[in-house]
């Protein structure tokens, strides 16, 4: 089994790469973004059976150590 975890900065705290990136889309003529956010992706492979219970484990994961919950926020897919 596979768990996704998104980890991403909460609206309102500034994301100097997704600004950047945001400038240099318009500088290579991608007008149409509006704004660039940017975060990280984590993927586990579990040794579990259950779906639930690989969710719940994965979500204080996140909570203890994936994410910082300060400024980030996150995601968990639990993918069979």
């Amino acid at each position: 089994m596979k768990a996704i975890v998104n980890v991403y900065l909460k609206e309102g705290v500034l994301d100097p790469q997704g600004k950047a990136v945001h400038h240099a889309l318009g500088s290579l003529g991608f007008d149409n973004v509006r704004d660039v956010r940017i975060g990280k992706q984590i993927v586990l492979e579990l040794d579990a059976s259950d779906p639930e219970a690989a969710k719940k484990e994965v979500e204080e994961m996140a909570e203890t150590l994936l994410a910082n919950t300060v400024i980030e926020e996150y995601t968990v897919e639990i993918v069979e």
